[in-house]
């Protein structure tokens, strides 16, 4: 069961604080698009005041289907529209079978264009640049030539940039998830962890976190 226009949706938004990462938000889903979710201004379910969201924040959703059970998720912003005097925030669509029963706490999430190198199981090499990153997984868009398909593991090499000037690499397996066919020809891939070492994963936090306040300071 997907989400519903006028359905309300409740969340958390991932944060380093640990106490702002624990209020609950909701939202009205005002429309739909083919790639996203665009919802209402989130309001906070204990003090009633509004929230303002961030291009890149990491939600962890659910919504109550109509015999009362709550269905997980987890989506970021990926930008604004204004309509009217109203102004919406665009989220991820979810995919079907990423909806559970179970809350899964969501890893931050940002969009980023940071180069990767990519090797398949048939020793197949290529560089491109991911769509986002985050703790528990990334997107990239390559070329349409390269066969990548759901549940392909993937070795990965991502080029991390920090603010400091620092440049490191963090080394992951990781299984496909969704390939998208673009209009432009090329493929974008999702892609999850099935293999990566904490301290491989704390890069990638870390770069997120970074952006997140850069995002924020703008």
């Amino acid at each position: 069961m997907l989400p519903k226009v006028n359905q309300m949706l409740y969340y958390q938004i991932a944060s380093s604080d640990e106490e702002e990462a624990a209020i609950e938000y909701k939202s009205r889903i005002a429309d739909e698009q083919e790639d996203g979710l665009l919802i209402e201004v989130p309001i906070s379910e204990k003090s009633g005041r509004y929230k303002r969201l961030f291009l890149g924040d990491e939600l962890s959703v659910y919504f109550v289907s109509e015999d009362g059970i709550k269905n997980y998720f987890d989506s970021h912003v990926l930008g604004f529209k204004e309509d009217g005097v109203v102004k919406l925030i665009k989220i991820r669509r979810p995919e079907l079978d990423r909806i559970t029963k179970v809350q899964r706490r969501s890893f931050l999430r940002v969009s980023a264009e940071l180069e990767i190198a990519v090797k398949m199981s048939s020793n197949i090499r290529f560089v491109c640049e991911t769509d986002d990153v985050g703790g528990g997984g990334i997107s990239f868009i390559c070329d349409g030539k390269w066969q990548i398909a759901p549940e392909q593991v993937l070795e990965c090499w991502l080029l991390v940039p920090f603010k400091n000037g620092t440049i490191e690499h963090a080394f992951f397996r990781g299984e496909v998830v969704r390939v998208v066919q673009l209009e432009s020809g090329r493929k974008q891939a999702m892609i999850k962890y099935v293999s990566i070492n904490d301290s491989e994963r704390q890069k990638v936090i870390r770069y997120c976190f970074e952006k997140q306040l850069e995002y924020r300071n703008r």
